[in-house]
């Protein structure tokens, strides 16, 4: 054996050991730091009724079922009218202050857009010729009602947001005619998988044959 086969052959190796062990250390990270993050809120309980106080040791994770509940039982506070009005108030102070509220407000309509059940918003993948014709981005449908831009445009825009690779959290928005939107049938996940992976990760799909090509361009409704 030659030393350039050699060399290269044990860089081969390299390379596959490091697409075993890179993505389970990469999942212990994460893993390991929402946990920890979890576990801070065991600071909400008094010392004296801490775990590691009553058991001797400290439980790994248990932070995990008070974030459960503390979530629960904000939600079911929030749903009713006493819930309601609280969050209001606590909102309409939190708006009162200049730099807070800004973060505040841009947090809570990003979470409102991503776990709202309600509307189009994040529910569509798209495909959008852009920057300039015969190039394709993926993208997400934000909103289609844009009365003042449509009537400005004296168009049928909709307005999708653009992520950027392989950080999806930022990108741009762009208004695109509704007849130029490409819907397609991957899901939400399978595109963000797609762009974090830098496009080397793509979902399976199933091509219809019998289907006219007009037929697979679907504008959104």
């Amino acid at each position: 054996m030659s030393r350039h086969h050699f060399f290269r052959r044990l860089r081969t190796w390299l390379i596959a050991g490091l697409v075993v062990w890179l993505p389970l250390a990469i999942t212990y990270f994460v893993l390991d730091l929402a946990v920890g993050l979890m576990d801070r809120t065991l600071v909400l309980i008094p010392p004296a009724y801490r775990p590691e106080n009553l058991l001797g040791f400290r439980i790994p994770g248990l932070g995990i079922l008070l974030t459960f509940a503390v979530l629960l039982v904000t939600g079911v506070l929030a749903a009713n009218l006493v819930g309601r009005r609280l969050v209001q108030l606590g909102e309409s102070i939190l708006k009162r202050i200049p730099f807070v509220r800004s973060v505040y407000t841009a947090a809570k309509n990003f979470a409102e857009v991503l776990l709202g059940d309600t509307g189009q918003s994040f529910k569509k993948v798209l495909l959008i010729e852009y920057p300039r014709k015969g190039l394709y981005v993926l993208a997400f449908q934000t909103s289609s009602h844009l009365e003042e831009i449509q009537y400005r445009t004296d168009a049928d825009v909709v307005c999708v947001f653009v992520p950027t690779t392989p950080n999806p959290t930022s990108g741009f928005i762009v208004m695109v005619p509704r007849d130029e939107l490409i819907e397609l049938d991957m899901s939400v996940d399978e595109a963000l998988k797609m762009i974090v992976s830098l496009g080397i990760v793509v979902p399976s799909w199933q091509r219809l044959d019998d289907v006219p090509a007009l037929a697979k361009v679907r504008p959104p409704a």
